[in-house]
């Protein structure tokens, strides 16, 4: 039988997934158990991380055309024929 240091699940501490008691005391210091190196709060990170934007619009919703045909023929009065 082989013993494992590690968790059977892993317990979340300050926001930080740890596997093992000693990311868990990494983690008690604030220091991100994936990047250790990175310090605490991630101060001596050499790259920040920077996320784009959440949606990304293109096509016909990044620039709407008012001489597109297609919106056109579904202007009020034209599927219908309202005549008596």
């Amino acid at each position: 039988m082989a013993i494992s240091g590690d968790y059977a699940n892993p317990v979340t501490v300050n926001g930080y997934a740890c596997r093992n008691c000693t990311e868990v005391d990494q983690a008690k210091k604030h220091i991100d158990p994936a990047h250790p190196q990175d310090g605490p709060f991630g101060i001596n990170a050499r790259t920040k991380t920077t996320h784009g934007p959440a949606i990304r619009f293109s096509g016909t919703l990044q620039a709407p055309s008012l001489t597109d045909r297609g919106a056109a023929s579904y202007a009020p009065g034209n599927l219908v024929n309202l005549s008596v």
